[in-house]
């Protein structure tokens, strides 16, 4: 049988400040590669013409939300992000947040895959320090906070294969995003570096994989953050 090359899939919103996040993670992950794989957006006008993606979604005070969860949504990707193991179908996939930025070789993170597991998290206990995040998004506070935003699947597994559209299109947010749908031995853990939430846990420059979760440097209150150079570097050789 052949091999199933894995995938990378980054979430995409549309909105500028974002778009310039994506173009930084793109190329982050991209150029630090050592073998070519492919990387792809999680669109969400592309998963709806598909039909794909049916969730209700409406706005309240300008903010996207979701009908079903009656819940905010920060950004496109918080609920399309688990039709991924469908999308990619077979063998192992990441998803990661579009405010990511890659200080390493993502193969190392697929060199980290235990069969045995559904899918692999960075395990956060998180509480965030503020009530909002990036460009004035509500930043809401749950159990298991940001292990869904840098995901390692295992989409051969039998409970990963129950993720059909029909599920993420139907389920709460939360049930999606606190994987209650796994058991807990079914989640498998990751190192820290692989998802670092910048400004939120302590600092480590060694970090692998940093994750800009209350708001890129692009973002006002967020130039001077930590890695924010490293940030503007990537962005510059985005082209952008």
């Amino acid at each position: 049988m052949a091999e199933v090359i894995p995938t990378v899939y980054i979430g995409f919103d549309p909105r500028p400040a974002e778009v310039e996040g994506f173009a930084v993670a793109l190329r982050s992950i991209r150029r630090r590669l050592s073998k070519p794989i492919q990387i792809k957006g999680v669109v969400l006008t592309e998963l709806r013409s598909k039909g794909l993606y049916t969730r209700p979604t409406g706005t309240r005070d300008g903010r996207l939300w979701d009908v079903i969860s009656g819940n905010p949504m920060a950004t496109e990707f918080a609920i399309s992000r688990f039709l991924v193991p469908h999308l990619a179908k077979a063998g192992w996939a990441v998803f990661a947040d579009a405010d990511v930025m890659a200080r390493a070789d993502l193969m190392e993170l697929f060199a980290c895959a235990d069969k045995s597991k559904a899918c692999m998290v960075v395990k956060h206990k998180h509480q965030p320090t503020s009530t909002t995040k990036m460009d004035g998004q509500v930043q809401t506070a749950y159990a298991r906070k940001n292990w869904s935003s840098v995901v390692l699947w295992n989409c051969d597994h039998r409970r990963v294969r129950m993720l059909t559209p029909e599920v993420v299109n139907t389920q709460r947010g939360l049930w999606l995003h606190q994987f209650t749908w796994l058991d807990d031995s079914e989640i498998g853990e990751l190192d820290p570096c692989w998802n670092h939430l910048v400004g939120e846990v302590q600092h480590d420059w060694n970090a692998k994989l940093v994750h800009f979760t209350t708001g890129t440097p692009n973002m006002a209150g967020h130039e001077h953050d930590q890695f924010a150079d490293e940030w503007r570097d990537e962005l510059k050789g985005c082209g952008t």
